[in-house]
């Protein structure tokens, strides 16, 4: 099957999980416009690249812009852009938790604002936005990431109920570890220390997180869960992908009493 006609708009595409998105669903015959903050030129896949920083207002709105330009409109927009953050919440500074907001959250917020007035002139389309798994449940030494994925899943929650008479999907796509460069690529709290109240409990996250990512999925699974959800013609609100000792997580947080779930997760952490 080949979606020679679609156009996908997939943010953060230069690396990572967007990366493996842009070049799944162009090698499946989608035209995807992968974004990044400084454009390189098209991928081997195809993949056409412009600039966006989901940061500016002004940026993303130039992009959309530029896509219908060129492409006559879109029918699907993919939001990976985003970045980590490991540190205690009150080692974490406001100016460090703003900064994973704006990016996090209002930027996915940025895209969608700018995108639906398009979807909906066609009365179709597709919104899919990368949550995480620590957007589930708190995790500690990552809870300001958590706090903006918790965002995103209701942002996504409300908007699909918004939209669901208008011919617009919005589903979630909720990655555990995976192998990109995101561990490399991840931000610390500029004031934890090796001799801080949090260090000793810090160092067992770090430390066990680091060997969780030695056994990550591809960013291939989940650009495949992406390319399902565009051909469905009824997608779920969320997809959860990740090996099933993470993925567990999802029915346990439902349907566990809470003191055990939490017992659970600072076991498994090391904490």
């Amino acid at each position: 099957m080949r979606e020679s006609q679609k156009v996908v708009i997939v943010t953060g595409a230069s690396s990572g999980i967007g990366k493996a998105i842009a070049d799944r669903l162009a090698n499946s015959g989608y035209r995807v416009f992968g974004t990044s903050r400084n454009a390189s030129g098209p991928s081997e896949s195809g993949v056409e690249m412009i600039s966006m920083d989901v940061d500016s207002d002004e940026s993303v709105s130039a992009a959309i812009k530029h896509v219908v330009a060129l492409a006559g409109g879109f029918d699907a927009v993919i939001n990976n852009a985003g970045w980590a953050l490991n540190g205690p919440i009150e080692e974490t500074s406001l100016a460090e938790a703003r900064a994973l907001m704006e990016t996090n959250f209002f930027g996915v917020l940025r895209v969608c604002r700018e995108a639906l007035p398009i979807l909906r002139a066609r009365r179709q389309g597709h919104i899919i936005n990368i949550s995480s798994l620590s957007g589930i449940f708190g995790t500690p030494f990552s809870g300001l990431y958590s706090a903006s994925k918790f965002a995103v899943e209701g942002l996504s929650e409300a908007l699909r109920l918004e939209t669901r008479k208008m011919g617009i999907s919005v589903s979630l796509v909720q990655p555990g570890d995976t192998d990109t460069q995101l561990p490399l690529n991840r931000r610390h709290t500029a004031v934890s220390t090796a001799d801080g109240p949090y260090a000793s409990s810090l160092k067992r996250y770090l430390d066990n997180q680091a060997k969780d990512e030695e056994n990550a999925i591809s960013p291939d699974a989940v650009a495949a869960v992406v390319l399902k959800i565009l051909r469905s013609s009824r997608p779920r609100m969320r997809y959860s992908v990740a090996k099933v000792g993470q993925r567990i997580v999802v029915p346990l947080k439902r349907f566990m009493p809470s003191v055990l779930f939490e017992w659970i997760v600072v076991t498994a952490m090391g904490l």
